[in-house]
Protein backbone atom coordinates (compact mmCIF):
# COMPACT_ATOMS: atom_id res chain seq x y z
CA UNK A 1 0.00 0.00 0.00
CA UNK A 2 1.67 3.31 -0.89
CA UNK A 3 1.88 6.20 1.88
CA UNK A 4 -0.30 9.01 1.23
CA UNK A 5 1.39 12.59 2.12
CA UNK A 6 -0.11 13.86 5.75
CA UNK A 7 0.24 17.53 4.40
CA UNK A 8 0.02 19.44 0.85
CA UNK A 9 -2.58 21.27 -0.96
CA UNK A 10 -5.39 20.34 -2.70
CA UNK A 11 -7.23 22.68 -5.52
CA UNK A 12 -5.38 26.04 -3.53
CA UNK A 13 -6.50 24.53 -0.75
CA UNK A 14 -3.78 23.36 2.22
CA UNK A 15 -4.20 20.33 3.70
CA UNK A 16 -2.30 18.80 7.39
CA UNK A 17 -3.20 15.40 9.01
CA UNK A 18 -0.30 15.31 11.03
CA UNK A 19 -0.79 14.64 14.35
CA UNK A 20 -0.66 18.11 15.95
CA UNK A 21 1.68 19.08 19.35
CA UNK A 22 1.07 21.97 21.21
CA UNK A 23 3.94 24.10 20.09
CA UNK A 24 2.64 23.63 16.52
CA UNK A 25 -1.12 25.09 17.61
CA UNK A 26 -0.60 27.88 20.01
CA UNK A 27 2.31 29.17 16.52
CA UNK A 28 -0.49 28.67 14.04
CA UNK A 29 -2.56 30.85 15.71
CA UNK A 30 -0.55 33.51 16.61
CA UNK A 31 1.63 34.04 13.25
CA UNK A 32 3.08 38.10 13.19
CA UNK A 33 3.66 39.24 10.07
CA UNK A 34 1.48 37.48 8.28
CA UNK A 35 -2.25 38.00 7.18
CA UNK A 36 -5.46 37.51 8.45
CA UNK A 37 -6.00 34.15 7.12
CA UNK A 38 -3.41 31.43 8.11
CA UNK A 39 -3.14 27.50 7.38
CA UNK A 40 -5.01 25.65 9.80
CA UNK A 41 -2.56 23.65 12.39
CA UNK A 42 -4.73 20.03 11.73
CA UNK A 43 -7.53 19.63 9.44
CA UNK A 44 -8.39 21.34 5.82
CA UNK A 45 -8.31 25.45 5.01
CA UNK A 46 -7.40 28.33 6.70
CA UNK A 47 -7.95 29.57 10.04
CA UNK A 48 -7.72 33.05 11.97
CA UNK A 49 -4.30 34.80 12.71
CA UNK A 50 -4.95 35.96 16.55
CA UNK A 51 -1.88 38.35 15.80
CA UNK A 52 -3.69 40.33 13.26
CA UNK A 53 -6.47 43.19 14.28
CA UNK A 54 -8.42 42.18 11.59
CA UNK A 55 -9.24 38.98 13.12
CA UNK A 56 -10.47 40.86 16.17
CA UNK A 57 -12.87 42.95 14.21
CA UNK A 58 -14.10 39.83 13.21
CA UNK A 59 -14.45 37.87 15.96
CA UNK A 60 -16.38 41.08 17.61
CA UNK A 61 -18.71 41.49 14.61
CA UNK A 62 -19.32 37.50 15.23
CA UNK A 63 -20.16 37.65 18.96
CA UNK A 64 -22.43 40.72 18.46
CA UNK A 65 -24.29 38.81 15.51
CA UNK A 66 -24.75 36.16 18.39
CA UNK A 67 -25.34 38.34 20.96
CA UNK A 68 -28.53 39.98 19.10
CA UNK A 69 -29.76 36.34 17.63
CA UNK A 70 -29.79 34.92 21.38
CA UNK A 71 -31.93 38.07 22.25
CA UNK A 72 -34.19 38.03 19.30
CA UNK A 73 -34.93 34.85 19.90
CA UNK A 74 -35.90 35.34 23.34
CA UNK A 75 -38.50 37.73 22.21
CA UNK A 76 -39.81 35.18 20.13
CA UNK A 77 -41.07 32.97 21.96
CA UNK A 78 -42.81 35.31 24.10
CA UNK A 79 -44.92 35.88 20.81
CA UNK A 80 -45.97 32.60 20.05
CA UNK A 81 -49.02 31.94 22.48
CA UNK A 82 -50.89 35.02 20.32
CA UNK A 83 -53.22 33.21 17.10
CA UNK A 84 -52.25 34.32 13.63
CA UNK A 85 -54.33 35.32 11.07
CA UNK A 86 -53.63 34.55 7.72
CA UNK A 87 -55.50 36.05 4.38
CA UNK A 88 -55.03 34.30 0.90
CA UNK A 89 -56.29 35.69 -2.21
CA UNK A 90 -58.01 34.00 -4.53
Amino acid sequence: MSDKPQSGELFGVPYNFERPSLGRMLSAYWQPGKGMLVEKPFGIGYTLNLANWRSWLILGVAAALFYQQQGSADTVEDDTDEPVEVVVDD
